[in-house]
């Protein structure tokens, strides 16, 4: 029978001369094995071998392991001393070491290679006596257990485990094997840490139904188990035993959560755990950590929440309190707490010197004890006020010397020859002092000029920043102006984007007009011009087709304007300055007609959606019976027809068409839709056609006032707008929309003023053009900058209010700093004053002949300016 030695762990350097004594008596011992294990190996006389159950093949063929004979022999047992070996500890260098000081030990042996085994002792309720220990085997428990605790004693082994090394053959099978003199009885498990054999060519024969044994777990093991809940990313973290099942913490968890078992999912390593398995199951071991993620199996209906913390201690709200009375006895006294929302405030404290120890100062809910008052007034005046007075004072003080005399000796060994020195005047004192002065003063006045220095180039630093941002920002909006441009001119949509397109080519057509008249005459000349007028009449066509499309496009949203702001609640401001909202019923019924008129022209509706949109669209004509509302119904039956006849969506498009304008129709009635009463051009009262209405003579139409285009120098109505924009896009071609951006600038500058401007509100777009190209020439009157985006008018004097003849044209970065100019006279000189005043005196000579202007120059030539009137005072005069 063959057994392996038992490997000696290393021992610190003042146990080394033990643990080499205790390795040559385990070489002697396994020698004796050795010898036990040949004989153990040879056939028997019956015939049978001897077959070693779990062993393993050493490097000479033996099989190392335990193992039972055959036949008639008994095997004996015998007794021997077991001594408890110390486990290896932690640190991987040690142990490294104990290794290679064992193999140069063992180096007799046969086995070149053991396994490394903790020896665990049979308990079997009964003491053992120290010199008769019957050794059972050499167990080694898995790293997870003893390779982290070195000094943790040997556990012992149930007789189940330590008979896993039983192996029946023959007649004996069953039975105990019996342990003869000179052999060890060892039961082995092998780890994932035991060193391995070396393989041989030999072949050994092997009892196929012995296993080896499991590693002992103790029951209480258990692992540190990450929960991490799904999709918030909760983490939770708690000590699970190794057997506990997923079931167990299914149920644990639907409590916590306040949720249904069924719900929670458990995920390990992307797959989902099924309920039977345990924390070992998934290759946990003891003191392991491992993650498990938790979700919902219906996240929509069920989420996870995470579950609040639970707080570690809660105050409650009545204690008992025992108090030692003077006389020596104990009293009970029920004591309320009173609970504040409020934080505790730090009310200061002390810190040790020493130890550092910081002691804070703390807030009692008991009042202090009020102290009697004394009736003399502490607080006062005189107390808080202190009176000081200097004064010099020269105080007597009496000395004594003592000299060599008659009968007297004073040793002169310590005393100090004192020698005057260099006398130092008032004049020399002072100079003294005055250089000193002047040598700090040059280096304060240095470090102050070094910090004004630094100073300076930080601001110019960052006025080069702020200027580089600026131009970045000019070029920007250039850019950007540009390109808004350019996308007013591929795809115009407004009245001022074909104003642009016409002013354009204009612009274009006068130019290749003076191109002609200066190169060509005669025939050629001719046949440019004819050439000149066919290129102008096909873009004057393309102009005319993108009009058609834009007219489509802003008809449509003009519709949808014309619902949404007559379904509009009611909205009014409140006094504290927010706003009110109020729903009432025509508003209500307007919100209806919208959504049905929306759902009307919707597209890509199924069957059954558009019929249902048609009988709603019925309902809601039947309540009045007229001619418009039959007229829709007849014509929703004729498409409910033909779509139930299965007619193609293309050829109904002029049926729905119909039935859109007959509902537009229907919505724009006062009577059907009382909100369209005030949004509707045409007044309900036929008296109201009466009033402000005008004679168009170029149209032939009566217009409102509103249609007509009054200037602040005309005298009569003249044409309306839409024949003035004809005229516009058929002769002149002119555009106005840079000087109707300056004029809403202007404006919007004069009402922020706030002192009661109105010239600005009285110029239209061909007087400010006037202005600006006739009296300011198109330039700045600084730097002659000629880019209108870029020129905006600014007040000469801010003191006056705006008007043509105290106004200058100045870039946005000029009108800043204007502004900022007290005296304009000392600002800019006397020259360039004289030239702005002359061009002042232009405009008031063109604008005071406007009739609107002139009223206005009047009223102001009547007021007194301020500052030039007397004031007067009304006398009262009494008789005597």
């Amino acid at each position: 029978m063959a057994d392996e030695e038992a490997k000696s762990p290393p021992q610190e350097e003042e146990n080394q001369l033990q643990t080499e004594t205790e390795n040559q008596q385990s070489a002697e011992t396994a020698a004796e094995n050795q010898q036990s294990a040949e004989t153990a190996a040879e056939p028997n006389t019956d015939g049978t071998a001897a077959e070693g159950g779990g062993g393993k093949e050493g490097p000479e063929g033996e099989v190392v392991g335990t193992g039972t004979e055959s036949g008639d022999n008994k095997e004996m047992g015998t007794e021997q001393e077991t001594k408890d070996t110390e486990k290896a500890p932690e640190s991987e260098q040690q142990t490294a070491e104990g290794d290679q000081q064992t193999g140069e030990e063992s180096a007799s042996k046969p086995m070149e290679e053991e396994q490394v085994q903790d020896t665990a002792a049979v308990d079997d309720g009964k003491e053992v006596n120290k010199d008769e220990e019957k050794i059972i085997g050499n167990v080694q428990v898995g790293d997870e257990e003893s390779g982290d605790k070195p000094d943790q004693e040997m556990k012992e082994v149930d007789e189940s485990d330590a008979t896993a090394a039983k192996v029946g053959t023959g007649d004996n099978q069953g039975e105990e094997p019996m342990v003869t003199d000179g052999e060890v009885a060892n039961a082995t498990t092998t780890t994932e840490n035991a060193m391995v054999t070396d393989e041989t060519g030999e072949k050994h024969e092997v009892d196929p139904h012995a296993s080896s044994p499991q590693p002992v777990l103790p029951a209480n093991a258990t692992a540190t188990v990450k929960f991490v809940l799904m999709p918030s990313g909760h983490v939770s973290t708690m000590a699970c035993a190794l057997s506990q099942t997923v079931h167990n913490l299914r149920d644990h968890f639907a409590g916590e959560l306040r949720m249904p078992a069924d719900k929670l999912v458990f995920m390990f390593d992307g797959s989902s755990i099924k309920d039977d398995m345990s924390l070992l199951d998934l290759g946990v071991g003891p003191n392991g950590a491992v993650q498990l993620e938790i979700s919902s199996a219906d996240p929509i209906s069920a989420p996870i929440k995470p579950p609040k913390p639970k707080p570690e201690y809660v105050m409650p709200d009545v204690i008992t309190v025992r108090v030692e009375r003077e006389n020596g006895t104990m009293e009970s006294i029920v004591v309320e707490i009173e609970r504040s929302n409020r934080r505790k405030p730090f009310l200061g404290g002390y810190k040790h010197r020493l130890t550092s120890v910081e002691y804070h100062h703390a807030a009692a809910q008991t009042r202090p004890k009020m102290r009697a008052e004394s009736g003399i007034e502490k607080f006062c005046r005189d107390t808080q006020t202190v009176n000081t007075k200097n004064q010099r004072q020269q105080t007597k003080i009496e000395t004594s010397t003592q000299m060599t005399t008659i009968g007297c000796y004073v040793a002169n060994m310590t005393d100090r020859l004192v020698v005057p020195g260099k006398y130092t005047t008032a004049s020399e004192h002072h100079a003294m002092i005055l250089s000193k002065v002047i040598i700090l003063q040059s280096y304060f006045r240095r470090w102050q000029a070094k910090r004004h220095v630094a100073k300076l180039k930080v601001d110019l630093a960052k006025r080069m920043e702020w200027e580089r941002q600026e131009e970045i920002r000019k070029i920007k909006e250039k850019e950007d102006r540009i390109k808004k441009e350019f996308e007013r001119r591929m795809n115009p949509r407004t009245k001022e984007d074909f104003d642009l397109l016409y002013h354009a080519l204009e612009k274009w057509r006068q130019e290749e007009l003076e191109t002609i008249n200066a190169s060509l005459s005669g025939p050629k000349r001719k046949a440019a011009l004819c050439h000149l007028l066919d290129q102008e009449t096909q873009l004057i066509a393309s102009i005319g087709r993108h009009k058609l499309e834009a007219d489509t496009e802003n008809k449509q949203r003009a519709i949808q304007k014309f619902l949404d702001k007559a379904a509009s609640p009611k909205r009014w401001r409140s006094y504290d300055g927010k706003y009110i909202e109020m729903d009432t019923a025509y508003t209500t019924r307007a919100r209806e007609l919208r959504d049905i008129y929306n759902s009307l022209n919707m597209k890509y509706l199924t069957q059954d959606e558009r019929l249902d949109v048609l009988l709603t669209l019925k309902h809601t004509v039947k309540e009045h019976d007229c001619k418009l509302t039959q007229e829709i119904i007849e014509l929703i039956d004729r498409e409910a027809d033909l779509l139930m006849r299965g007619v193609k969506e293309s050829n109904l498009e002029g049926l729905r068409k119909r039935i859109s304008t007959l509902f537009l129709q229907y919505v724009k009635t006062p009577t059907f839709n009382a909100e369209a009463a005030r949004l509707i051009k045409v007044p309900q009262d036929p008296s109201s056609l009466r009033k402000n209405i005008h004679y168009c003579q170029s149209c032939n139409s009566y217009l409102p006032s509103t249609e007509f285009q009054l200037s602040s120098n005309s005298k009569l109505v003249g044409r309306c707008r839409r024949c003035t924009k004809l005229d516009n896009d058929a002769r002149t071609r002119q555009d106005f929309s840079h000087f109707r951006f300056m004029l809403r600038s202007l404006r919007k500058s004069e009402e922020n003023m706030q002192d009661g401007s109105r010239i600005a509100f009285l110029l239209q777009e061909e007087d400010l053009r006037y202005l600006v190209e006739n009296i300011w020439a198109t330039q700045s009157a600084l730097s002659a900058w000629t880019d209108l985006y870029d020129l905006v008018l600014v007040r000469w004097d801010k003191d006056e209010e705006w008007s043509p003849w105290n106004c200058i044209l100045l870039t946005k970065d000029e009108a800043q700093a204007h502004a900022r100019i007290e005296d304009i006279e000392k600002g800019y000189g006397r020259v360039f004053c004289h030239k702005i005043k002359t061009k002042h005196t232009l405009a008031r000579n063109y604008f005071s002949r406007l009739p609107g202007m002139a009223e206005h120059i009047r009223s102001q030539a009547n007021q007194p300016k301020p500052g030039n009137s007397i004031a007067t005072k009304s006398v009262a005069v009494t008789k005597a």
